[in-house]
């Protein structure tokens, strides 16, 4: 998926200013077909959509305006607690252990989910959100609550089914997820009673 500095600009203010989490954009504003992930999360979910979108807007901040031809991004704006589960130097220093218990539990959730992955490093993690980095494949759309302890993430694929999503798998497990559905690619006219 290509990504420019208007899409980044447009996707940092759904990231950013999000709805009130039971609020889904109108279907005219959405592209035609969005990639949903349903996620099940330990605790309260409106705390989780909050967690979530603390890590992904400075991230998307950062495509916006970060030289990416710099050895490291800041990551002054990112969440401690996103940094200290993170591996690698940038990350805390691997320092897992002062993380918060759901970004630990997401660390070994997002690992048995895809079959033993490891922890993503900080700065590998900020670099795939480089404008010329073609492995992002999707752009953040919004999140839902769907439930007690539910959310709906819908991301823009531009329509594909099978696409680079580990970066936000990395996220959305860390922010609390205990067990992720998806993606499935889905039409955007119909209606969600949430």
């Amino acid at each position: 998926m290509m990504h420019t500095g208007d899409s980044l600009a447009a996707e940092h203010r759904r990231v950013r200013e999000g709805r009130p989490v039971r609020q889904r954009p109108g279907a005219d504003a959405a592209p035609p077909v969005l990639s949903l992930f349903v996620i099940d999360v330990s605790g309260d979910a409106a705390a989780y959509v909050e967690r979530l979108r603390s890590v992904l807007a400075p991230a998307v901040r950062l495509g916006c305006t970060a030289d990416f031809e710099q050895e490291s991004l800041p990551v002054d704006e990112i969440p401690g607690w996103f940094a200290e589960v993170c591996a690698g130097s940038g990350g805390g220093g691997g320092g897992e252990e002062w993380a918060p218990w759901f970004a630990r539990a997401g660390r070994e959730a997002y690992a048995e989910h895809t079959g033993g992955g490891g922890p993503w490093d900080l700065q590998n993690w900020l670099y795939r959100f480089d404008p010329d980095e073609d492995s992002r494949g999707w752009e953040w759309w919004d999140a839902t609550v769907a439930g007690p302890s539910r959310v709906h993430v819908r991301v823009d694929s531009w329509g594909e089914s099978f696409f680079g999503c580990q970066d936000l798998l990395w996220a959305v497990f860390t922010a609390g997820a205990v067990r992720v559905e998806g993606p499935m690619v889905q039409i955007t006219s119909f209606r969600e009673n949430s």
